[in-house]
């Protein structure tokens, strides 16, 4: 019989991001995945530099040789994997590695209150992690968009509440299914697994846990998080990102993160 093994992939990246508090996720990551409940922890050695603008990608050349790292991680780890960012972005290679694994059957329980849906022509910043849900669907800058993308109909998106028009007309035109806080729960209306869960600490309301760089009034509070994570069944991957504390979590915030952290492992 062959015994299965949790891991916690630590990713520190911060390139992604275009606010002045991104070097504060590689401190997050580090302090998140060490509050996670896994059987063994590996940390990816991303680069730690700021990289060069490129195809309207703010350190394109340094996350496209991160997702390298990253996917060359992945190859040597056996069983369910928790990526921890770092920004969103840090989750391309996981999902792809699972919709290579699972094909058309794998959904993306997307959980942010941003789609991540800009594209380079409506972010001037170039911030990646605005865009990680569009690469994966195929629409992404080439190097950092996954070989086989997903289909609208493989993800989810739940907790979004940032309200950008141009993030909605491209979800509407995709045919994205989308709930926000008041429906949230109805994200699991016919899901089944395999199921790959991404969470945004951003999702969360800011008193439940503020050290995002980018907090939205109006959030889902913890214990509710909790108790959706927890009914969600066929777990196959997951990953918690965006962690940025000024200094160190509060207790407040890293029960916050061991909760959520025992929820995906179950």
């Amino acid at each position: 019989m062959v015994t299965w093994v949790t891991t916690v992939l630590c990713v520190p990246q911060w390139q992604g991001s275009a606010s002045e508090q991104a070097p504060r996720l590689m401190t997050g990551a580090h302090r998140a995945a060490a509050l996670i409940p896994a059987d063994a922890v590996v940390t990816v050695p991303v680069l730690e530099t700021g990289g060069e603008k490129a195809a309207g990608i703010r350190a394109f050349d340094v996350l496209v040789e991160n997702q390298r790292l990253i996917r060359e991680a992945l190859a040597g780890i056996d069983g369910p994997v928790i990526t921890v960012g770092g920004e969103c972005s840090v989750d391309i290679a996981p999902i792809a590695a699972a919709r290579e694994r699972y094909g058309d059957a794998l959904t993306v329980l997307y959980i942010d209150a941003h789609p991540d849906v800009y594209s380079v022509d409506t972010l001037p910043s170039g911030a990646f992690h605005a865009m990680v849900v569009r690469a994966l669907l195929g629409d992404g800058p080439p190097g950092l968009t996954p070989a086989e993308p997903l289909t609208p109909r493989q993800i989810i998106i739940g907790g979004e509440r940032a309200n950008i028009p141009v993030e909605h007309e491209y979800l509407a035109r995709r045919g994205l299914r989308r709930h926000g806080v008041d429906d949230l729960e109805r994200v699991l209306d016919g899901l089944t697994g395999p199921v790959y869960v991404h969470v945004d600490l951003d999702v969360l309301e800011p008193a439940d846990f503020g050290a995002t760089c980018y907090p939205e009034p109006d959030g889902v509070r913890a214990e509710r998080l909790f108790d959706l994570v927890s009914r969600v069944d066929g777990v196959v991957g997951a990953a918690v990102t965006e962690c940025a504390p000024a200094g160190g979590l509060t207790e407040g915030e890293a029960d916050v993160i061991r909760r959520l952290g025992a929820a995906l492992a179950r």
